[in-house]
């Protein structure tokens, strides 16, 4: 194999891992039909007819199957694992709870019966508000039991956030909590969404709020949760059944456009390819305590926390808080006090670890983990390697995985039974995935060369509308139906892809993707605002912080009131995760002569980076400005 860095899994790890021989050949013979390894993990109400029907769009995974998703993570368990513990729960204050299989059985009956009772059917949207508690899970699967597609808004979104995605989703019913704990410090939750309910284009029939907080007061149409799960105590509902093609759950990403961006994903194709991703890359198994530290309120929560654990039935985790609060360590107090045996979460937490020092992780006894996964932005090796060391012992397989909103599962990681690891890479496409590192005219790139990664042949978790050959903005169907990703990447002579990041403006912050535009339109709104762009800028705990650099009209002084004007309207207008760390006033913006912002100027001037060519500046004597204001502008 390429390379010197070059890390195997332990003879320990292959001899016990779920997949410990490499189906990479088997499932390139017999594509798609190898898929069935992903579809017979499921317990189909009507058995499907053919793994893949249709060789153009549309496609159709599993055609002709049904199948409920609630049943795939609950009721099928209950005869073997009824009194195993399906979710663990840490809160921010720490408390502490527990759900078996059967317990998790029970609220979810009496919440879906519950929500019948207020109007909800098959096919109608449930728009859920919740920070990490159990009643989010419970409100999912119900979701899923009524066949009622669930839209999670993730809880730190503004009240316009949760309106625009209520209003485009044309949901009616609202499931939310009256606050939580953040750093040790109570939100308001329930504030906001009485502030979106008042701005939905369309009317509610119904909202749900859970009490976290205590003390709300509810209006007309607003119900508590916990009593309406006590009053339909018992009451049991018969999952729906649903096609494969039918929607499981909608969730917003934002494209190039900066305008959130609605992406369906359907109940058969999806559940299976994350049951078989759960399995075969994150090595679960029935008896683990499995932990993503991911907020559910992303895909990789719904993927990872919800839906491919519990199908699985295994004990998945949830903690409501922060890594750094109220210690450096509890991340690692509670992987050592739960035995958590899989570890899930970001690079960006990796490199906070870091910082932080191995003091804190050598405190605790990290010897229950067995296996350590990173999601999101690429990891570099020298994160790759302490993470390995310091929480894995250097005995655990780090799986680095890719995927995105849009793919709705992995598709390309090592195999950790199997292959061996290259910190700063990846690994090779999954079985059954065509992922390839593109040139602009279609053709592969050569080893080493930088393109974009692309897939070439559909796969199980692909949402509707890629299933459907729409153009999909950034996320674009060829002619030939390739799906180009719209991330960078180079492979290796080994076949192994190292992804380079995103090759449009948009800005990772932690948690989420946030197209530039959206948040530049934010800052243009304010009052003596002429021009504004933003730029992501390497942190050393958060990975990434915003950079906003703001052009003031002529007649607006450049002042602490617009610099506050402009963090207000970014945090109003989007949320706090996205606050900019610094605002730069400047007189102009750095423009070429086509009259198009340089942001990659303004990201090096933040980064205090060389500058390359800028020969093409049309007003290059703004660059000493820019320096000078950066230096002197941190808020």
């Amino acid at each position: 194999m390429e390379g010197d860095d070059v890390v195997e899994p332990t003879p320990a790890f292959r001899n016990r891992a779920n997949c410990r021989t490499d189906p990479r050949d088997r499932f390139a013979d017999d594509w798609p039909d190898s898929w069935a390894a992903a579809g017979d993990l499921l317990d189909w109400i009507e058995p499907y007819e053919s793994v893949l029907a249709g060789d153009r769009p549309p496609f159709e995974w599993f055609d002709g199957g049904t199948l409920n998703a609630c049943h795939e993570c609950l009721d099928r368990h209950l005869a073997e694992r009824k009194n195993h513990l399906a979710l663990r729960w840490e809160g921010q204050l720490g408390e502490r709870r527990s759900l078996t299989y059967l317990d998790l059985y029970h609220e979810v009956n009496a919440f879906a019966a519950a929500l019948r009772d207020l109007g909800v059917e098959a096919g109608e949207v449930v728009t859920l508000y919740m920070p990490v508690i159990p009643e989010l899970v419970v409100a999912m699967l119900a979701c899923a039991r009524l066949g009622a597609p669930h839209s999670v808004v993730f809880a730190g979104f503004s009240a316009d956030a949760l309106a625009n995605r209520m209003d485009r989703a044309d949901s009616r019913y609202l499931i939310t909590c009256d606050g939580y704990y953040r750093r040790g410090d109570a939100i308001n939750q329930k504030r906001r969404a009485d502030n979106a309910r008042l701005s939905i284009d369309h009317a509610l029939e119904a909202t749900v709020v859970v009490e976290r907080l205590g003390g709300a007061r509810l209006g007309a149409d607003q119900h508590d949760y916990h009593a309406l799960v006590d009053d339909h105590a018992g009451r049991e509902v018969a999952p729906v059944a649903r096609d494969t093609g039918d929607v499981l759950f909608l969730i917003y990403t934002s494209g190039t456009t900066g305008k959130p961006k609605s992406v369906a994903h359907t109940t058969g194709g999806y559940l299976a390819h994350v049951a078989w991703t759960a399995r075969n890359v994150l090595d679960i198994t029935p008896g683990d305590t499995y932990w993503c530290s991911a907020d559910i309120g992303w895909v990789t929560g719904h993927s990872y926390i919800v839906y491919g654990p519990l199908a699985l039935g295994t004990t998945t985790m949830l903690y409501e808080g922060t890594a750094d609060h109220p210690e450096k360590d509890r991340i690692f107090s509670l992987i050592e006090r739960n035995a958590v045996d899989v570890f899930y979460t970001a690079p960006t937490a990796v490199r906070a670890f870091m910082k932080w020092g191995p003091e804190y992780p050598a405190r605790h006894d990290l010897s229950s983990l067995r296996l350590l996964g990173t999601v999101g932005k690429p990891i570099d090796p020298e994160a790759w390697h302490w993470y390995h060391d310091h929480v894995g012992g250097g005995s655990c397989p780090v799986v680095d995985t890719w995927w995105q909103t849009e793919t709705g599962a992995i598709l390309v990681s090592t195999l950790p039974g199997v292959d061996a690891m290259k910190p700063g890479a990846a690994g090779p496409p999954l079985p059954g995935i065509d992922a390839a590192v593109l040139a602009p005219d279609g053709s592969e790139c050569p080893t080493g060369e930088v393109g974009t990664l692309a897939v070439r042949s559909p796969w199980p978790g692909m949402p509707r509308e890629l299933a459907a050959g729409t153009d999909w903005g950034s996320a674009a169907v060829s002619d030939d139906w390739q799906y180009r990703s719209g991330d960078k990447a180079v492979v290796d002579t080994d076949g192994y892809i190292r992804v380079l990041g995103r090759a449009d403006d948009a800005i990772t912050v932690p948690g989420r993707r946030v197209g530039a535009a959206e948040i530049e339109g934010a800052v243009v709104g304010v009052d003596g605002v002429a021009e504004a762009a933003v730029v992501g800028v390497e942190h050393p705990t958060r990975g990434t912080a915003v950079h906003a650099y703001v052009s003031p009209e002529a007649t607006r002084t450049a002042d602490d009131a617009l610099r506050e004007a402009v963090l207000a309207a970014v945090e109003s207008a989007i949320g706090p995760m996205v606050r900019p760390e610094r605002v730069v006033f400047t007189p102009e913006l750095p423009k070429t002569r086509s009259g198009k912002i340089m942001r990659r100027l303004l990201k090096d001037v933040a980064n205090g980076e060389p500058y390359g060519d800028i020969s093409a500046l049309r007003n290059p004597e703004v660059v000493g400005e820019l320096e000078s204001d950066d230096r002197v502008s941190e808020e």
